[in-house]
């Protein structure tokens, strides 16, 4: 009598990196993952979920997690027959741990904004210690998310937007009053020479 062979199952991907805190750490890191994504053939919806869930926390370890010397790790693990993914941003700053704001309008600068768009593209997400001195902050995502409203998502990622822009202004008026006039130009790097220089090694502690 002939029997039914098991099916193998596919095991779970995982990735991790050690990426430095900086506004060009924060760009790879989302980079890496829609690579990594793509490359475990995952659908697209929950590949461009990811990449915005990716980009708000990486962009929170940089700027409110970051301890001089230290870099933050991006954690991946994606589980094929359930489509199940978890997302994992792990920085030096224990002591300060998001929370997500009022969900009303605030002035610019307040920070937080951007949870409320990984709140509403996320299935869970929390914040859990990292000994000895850290934090992760952790998101699950599916395929069986619930899509929020459209006007709930705009207004969310227009708070991102406008967040983004006022700290990206910040960056720029620190760094211009730190370093001297220079007349030389520099070209902006381009998304593949991005991907091909090696990121500086460091180790998380």
């Amino acid at each position: 009598m002939n029997q039914a062979l098991p099916q193998p199952t596919q095991p779970a991907r995982t990735f991790s990196q050690l990426l430095s805190s900086t506004p060009r750490g924060a760009r790879l890191a989302r980079l890496l993952t829609v690579t990594e994504l793509q490359s475990w053939d995952a659908p697209p919806d929950l590949t461009e979920r990811a990449e915005l869930v990716v980009s708000e926390l990486a962009a929170n370890a940089v700027l409110h997690g970051r301890v001089a010397g230290r870099d933050f790790r991006l954690a991946l693990a994606y589980t094929p027959p359930t489509e199940h993914l978890r997302i994992e941003v792990t920085d030096a700053r224990g002591d300060r741990r998001p929370e997500l704001p009022p969900y009303e309008p605030a002035p610019i600068g307040d920070g937080g904004r951007g949870l409320l768009l990984v709140a509403a593209l996320a299935d869970h997400w929390d914040c859990v210690p990292y000994p000895p001195s850290g934090k992760t902050v952790r998101a699950q995502l599916s395929t069986a998310w619930s899509s929020p409203t459209p006007q709930s998502l705009m207004e969310s990622a227009d708070a991102v937007k406008s967040e983004e822009r006022s700290g990206v202004r910040d960056q720029q008026l620190v760094a211009s009053r730190q370093r001297p006039a220079r007349m030389e130009t520099t070209k902006p790097l381009s998304a593949s020479r991005v991907m091909n220089r090696p990121e500086p090694s460091g180790v998380f502690r």
